[in-house]
């Protein structure tokens, strides 16, 4: 009897402790990036009711664990420096060093903001000259979850070293690089980015069926959730096995994915890579991402701002700069003007400028025509930074890409005149212009003459058309087009017609579903 005593008593003791154990969320850690200039949210767990203390550089902050086992300080603004080291205090201690204050951004999105430096061009120079202990590296694990999760598992802050830096985001290191060298502060970058994931994956499903109440967006997505079996993914995995055991042949077939707890589903990456480090501080966040919503460019318009009003407004930082990289071109260029799915996701991104402190760079030029995941990452990270020194930071530089202003028609011709012009547009690699095309009432698109006949102003025309009226520029999934500023930023495709897209009212992309015919 005595013995179970002692054992309960043992028992109840290490329970208390293990319960009183102060515990601090996984973003934070030794090498860790605070954000200067601003007061940072600082959080964790302890027992109900106990106190915590917390200290760095030479600042002190005292708080209790609420009823729920919470608790959360706000640090006061500290500027570029460090290092430091954090102390956390309650029944145990929590030590955290060679902290710095800097610059720190999220690098999201899917398989072209994930694609790794050891695959772009040049990487094994650039791996040999990755020793920048003042850029730090952090890496969200991915979980999807249909349930908002708090907590990240296995990774920590490295500092980026030729060992760290392989398999992390490529276009996000170019971007920080640059940033890091011309600011001459430390940058954290957090990498949370998950191939051919959908935009609709990354956003809180309450935000779009009820915050911004578009709860149609949604219907298809549950529907098919209903539909998918585990026979049905077992059965496709079967075909997969014996498709790649017999080598391949054949119509290719997309590898085994259950839908419904992938990267796909509503809110999934939300809930398991973004919701457990909301409210980290972060000067801004970059984005690439699209080619999982091809063929549905309409929607794209009215979905990406939900995407970024709701992040905003969970992370409580304001309007936050929010810059993305636009989707890049592929496939094989169009003997005639033509509809364009990826022509109409580049718009769908554009509208959504329209919000504060957005911006956008162009990746058409750099794609690759037989590969999705184009290898010259070093130039949109040049562009990112260019865009946000410009609008974040104030440097006299312009970071804008030259877009569509205004039409003028005269005669069988038309005028387009540009604004974000710099030093003067020009037509790169040869003096004919490419890319313009040019039609009547009829709708009917024919590829037009273009001639620059001012810094900001160029003519189209077309002797097939006698009546111009409306233009549109690298309206190709693959564009051949070649107008650039003379700052090498090249022009934004665009369009001057407001004529129906194909996208328009499609909600879901239906090659996500090939394990399933039934059709709604």
């Amino acid at each position: 009897m005595r013995k179970q005593t002692i054992f309960i008593t043992m028992l109840c003791l290490c329970t208390f402790i293990l319960q009183a154990e102060v515990k601090v969320a996984n973003i934070f850690g030794s090498k860790m990036v605070l954000q200067r200039n601003q007061k940072n949210p600082i959080w964790g767990t302890a027992s109900i009711g106990e106190k915590i203390k917390i200290s760095i550089a030479g600042q002190t902050y005292k708080t209790v664990a609420n009823k729920n086992g919470q608790w959360r300080i706000k640090l006061n603004s500290m500027k570029a420096g460090g290092p430091y080291t954090m102390i956390i205090k309650g029944t145990n201690k929590i030590i955290f060093n060679d902290i710095l204050v800097g610059e720190v951004w999220i690098c999201t999105g899917q398989s072209n903001m994930q694609w790794s430096v050891e695959d772009s061009n040049h990487s094994e120079l650039e791996l040999l000259a990755a020793d920048y202990p003042e850029i730090r590296l952090f890496t969200i694990p991915l979980v999807a979850s249909s349930k908002p999760q708090t907590e990240i598992r296995d990774s920590v802050w490295q500092a980026c070293t030729p060992k760290s830096l392989p398999k992390f985001s490529a276009a996000g290191y170019f971007f920080g690089k640059r940033l890091h060298k011309i600011l001459g502060v430390p940058i954290g970058l957090i990498n949370a980015s998950w191939g051919a994931s959908s935009l609709e994956t990354w956003i809180p499903r309450d935000a779009i069926e009820e915050k911004y109440k578009h709860p149609e967006f949604l219907e298809d997505w549950d529907w098919r959730m209903t539909q998918f079996t585990d026979k049905m993914f077992k059965d496709y995995t079967k075909q997969y096995i014996a498709w790649e055991n017999a080598g391949k042949p054949g119509k290719k077939m997309r590898p085994p994915r259950d839908i419904r707890i992938g990267q796909n589903a509503p809110a999934n990456a939300y809930n398991g890579v973004i919701n457990p480090v909301i409210g980290y501080g972060i000067k801004g966040s970059i984005w690439c991402q699209g080619e999982g919503n091809l063929g549905r460019g309409d929607q794209y318009s009215e979905l990406f701002p939900i995407m970024i009003n709701s992040w905003r407004e969970r992370w409580g930082q304001g309007d936050f700069p929010f810059y993305w990289i636009q989707i890049a071109s592929m496939k094989e260029p169009d003997l005639e003007p033509k509809t364009s799915s990826w022509a109409e996701l580049r718009e769908g991104m554009s509208k959504t400028l329209s919000l504060p402190n957005t911006g956008e760079v162009i990746s058409m030029d750099v794609g690759e025509g037989n590969f999705i995941h184009y290898r010259n990452k070093q130039e949109m990270g040049n562009r990112l930074s260019r865009l946000a020194l410009d609008e974040a930071y104030g440097y006299d530089i312009e970071g804008k890409s030259p877009r569509y202003k205004s039409m003028e028609i005269k005669g069988n011709k038309i005028i387009i005149t540009f604004n974000n012009i710099d030093q003067g547009l020009y037509a790169f690699d040869t003096n004919t212009i490419k890319g313009f095309s040019i039609a009547g009432a009829d709708q009917k698109f024919v590829w037009a003459e273009a001639k620059i006949i001012d810094k900001n102003k160029v003519e189209i025309y077309a002797d097939k058309i006698q009546k111009p009226v409306a233009v549109r520029y690298a309206w190709s999934d693959m564009p051949n087009a070649n107008l650039f500023d003379k700052n090498d930023l090249p022009v934004a495709c665009f369009r001057t017609d407001a004529w129906p897209i194909a996208s328009e009212g499609k909600y879901l992309s239906p090659r996500r579903y090939e394990y399933n015919n039934t059709k709604k």
